[in-house]
């Protein structure tokens, strides 16, 4: 969480995306990240939006966000994202980033973004599917496949952990997940013009990892191994009748 470079690649590509679905121009809008953890991605973000806040559980980083990044309108928030305590419908945009699976409740995260989201405002979701072949935070083949009883004897087996918290889901669990929100996806966008979106960092253009991900995107993409989805809440509807 502390990597500055990897993180601020990361931002780049959330203000790229933010920027070709809602204009060039973020500077009206404002931005919530959730689990933004020590603060450089949102450091980088306040270049580009007009306030974000950050909120994360996490004392530590949050204090280190504190500490080292001070910008007009950038907030750093210690707090609970299943229950924020923010009004609903007060940001214009919301990034959630490999955060789902961390959480004790996906189902409530999304419901408590939904809320304090404003009608018509958008989510920057990055998740990671169940069915991928290598577990990033441990390093590890197929753990996240593995039944949990598994995963845990999985983990201590090669000294990575006693027990596996994350709980992601599959593909169609991700669509479940968020179907109250119209889906723009942008994995497969990102994947054809990574150097578009400053995604050249985890894709190349030419290579063989370049055409084989393109490949499975178009073919197979329920096993593409991370999503990235840009989540509309829905417009204020107009329900009243003259008759």
């Amino acid at each position: 969480m502390f990597n500055t470079e990897g993180r601020r690649r990361k931002a780049e590509t959330m203000v790229r995306v933010s920027s070709d679905v809602q204009g060039p121009s973020l500077k009206s809008l404002s931005v919530l990240n959730i689990g933004g953890s020590s603060g450089i991605i949102d450091d980088y973000l306040s270049q580009f939006f007009s306030e974000v806040t950050c909120i994360d559980i996490d004392h530590k980083a949050i204090t280190f966000a504190k500490e080292n990044f001070e910008r007009e309108g950038l907030h750093f928030i210690e707090g609970d994202a299943l229950n924020t305590g923010f009004p609903s419908d007060k940001f214009d945009t919301i990034i959630c980033s490999q955060v789902y699976e961390h959480v004790a409740d996906a189902n409530q995260l999304v419901k408590e973004m939904y809320r304090i989201l404003k009608p018509g405002g958008k989510i920057y979701f990055a998740a990671g599917n169940r069915i991928m072949f290598n577990e990033p935070h441990y390093n590890l083949p197929l753990l996240s496949v593995l039944p949990r009883f598994f995963s845990h004897l999985y983990l201590r087996a090669f000294g990575k952990g006693k027990y596996y918290y994350e709980k992601h889901l599959t593909y169609w669990g991700l669509k479940k997940l968020v179907k109250e929100f119209e889906l723009i996806d942008y994995t497969k966008k990102i994947l054809a013009q990574p150097s578009k979106f400053g995604a050249e960092y985890m894709i190349k253009p030419g290579t063989i990892k370049y055409k084989v991900a393109n490949f499975v995107a178009k073919y197979f993409f329920w096993l593409v191994p991370g999503y990235v989805w840009v989540l509309k809440k829905p417009d204020n509807l107009d329900t009243s009748s003259n008759g």
